[in-house]
């Protein structure tokens, strides 16, 4: 969430543009919630495939029997991608509340 609520402050111009040049409440919402659960989930396929990668080394390595269901894998990427827009709700509605003149006058 503070990464996000971060790059709401960095994009604050960019917001104030867009509701001025006429984009609806929901579109910013839209926009940054998206944001938050496409980075969310590519967190978790890099988590994903670090851990692969480690099955894989303690296989050939150490001769260890190592691999992960089907299920785990799609619960891992659904969690993260359910974290994601768990936390990037809030700041994508602040996002969407700017007044666009307070918004273009931020520097």
């Amino acid at each position: 969430m503070n990464i996000m609520m971060v790059t709401v402050t960095e994009r604050t111009r960019e917001i104030g543009t867009r509701i001025a040049l006429g984009a609806r409440k929901r579109h910013i919402l839209y926009q940054f919630t998206a944001e938050a659960v496409i980075l969310s989930a590519l967190g978790g396929l890099l988590g994903l495939g670090l851990g692969f990668g480690a099955a894989y080394l303690a296989k050939v390595l150490a001769d260890l029997p190592a691999s992960a269901p089907l299920w785990a894998i799609v619960t891992a990427l659904g969690m993260s991608s359910l974290s994601g827009l768990a936390f990037g709700i809030y700041p994508a509605w602040r996002a969407s509340r700017m007044d666009p003149i307070d918004a273009l006058r931020y520097e």
